[in-house]
């Protein structure tokens, strides 16, 4: 989980150095004569009175496997209003899960009746259902699970951002970064995880793991650790205006491995 690596950015125009001109770089905001391998995208809305633009880019670590790191990038119209969608899914144990979420997990979330009206309850609503769905079908689905961290743009004036996992949402907000997302790692719900009878390992030269198997505490599908996961995400809600910049959506493979 923690080898391949990626990231997804939605931003309006803005000067800025350093770090975040770098990060914008790779994830093709930019124009970059990088040399990095990989592969990116960049695109922007059409239609929305306040435009955003968004770029992408995936790098395959050495992790021994092939990418299991999937994203969403894309805009659609829904009742008279746009919507920027991004996300992020690491997988692990297989790439089946992930490819999954990245097809359905943003329709679930849409088709819930209660969007328009109440996006945070919609997202709760749309993240468990498509966590039992991926558990009921683990005979197609397989084993593996996901991390994620979903982002919808509003007509480029509201984001809701929701996680599960340890990939995050990080905002640049008056040329400071601001973690809007929480990681959810074993050790800070190892309460929780003992009381539906896990236990949590911290090997030397490890970091924390489920039952001494997955190193985070929330996740879709994992069927043989579900009863010490949650797939409960944490959901924020950030207006945006002159003072936001850009959001970064990237896998613990930037977090954790790359900086």
């Amino acid at each position: 989980m923690s080898q391949p690596s990626s990231v997804a950015g939605a931003s309006r125009p803005v000067k800025e150095a350093g770090f975040f001109t770098k990060i914008k770089n790779v994830a093709c905001l930019k124009s970059s004569s990088s040399s990095d391998k990989g592969k990116g995208g960049k695109g922007k809305s059409k239609s929305s009175s306040n435009q955003v633009s968004h770029g992408f880019h995936l790098v395959e670590g050495q992790s021994g496997h092939k990418m299991e790191d999937y994203h969403v990038a894309e805009y659609r119209k829904r009742k008279n209003h746009t919507l920027g969608l991004f996300a992020i899914f690491d997988g692990h144990l297989g790439d089946r899960v992930p490819t999954y979420l990245k097809d359905n997990l943003f329709n679930n979330i849409l088709e819930e009746p209660n969007f328009w009206k109440d996006p945070e309850a919609a997202i709760r609503s749309a993240y468990s259902s498509t966590d039992k769905f991926i558990l009921d079908n683990s005979m197609q689905l397989g084993p593996g699970g996901s991390t994620a961290v979903t982002a919808i743009v509003v007509d480029g004036k509201d984001l809701w951002v929701a996680n599960i996992g340890d990939s995050r949402a990080v905002v640049c907000e008056r040329g400071s970064a601001n973690q809007i997302t929480v990681d959810h790692e074993p050790h800070a719900e190892r309460r929780r995880i003992e009381k539906q009878g896990g236990f949590v390992t911290t090997l030397p030269g490890d970091v924390p793991r489920v039952n001494g198997q997955l190193a985070v505490a929330r996740a879709f599908g994992d069927q043989s650790l579900k009863a010490h996961l949650s797939s409960e995400p944490d959901v924020r809600h950030v207006p945006i205006d002159s003072t936001i910049d850009f959001v970064i959506l990237a896998s613990d493979g930037l977090w954790k491995v790359s900086c």
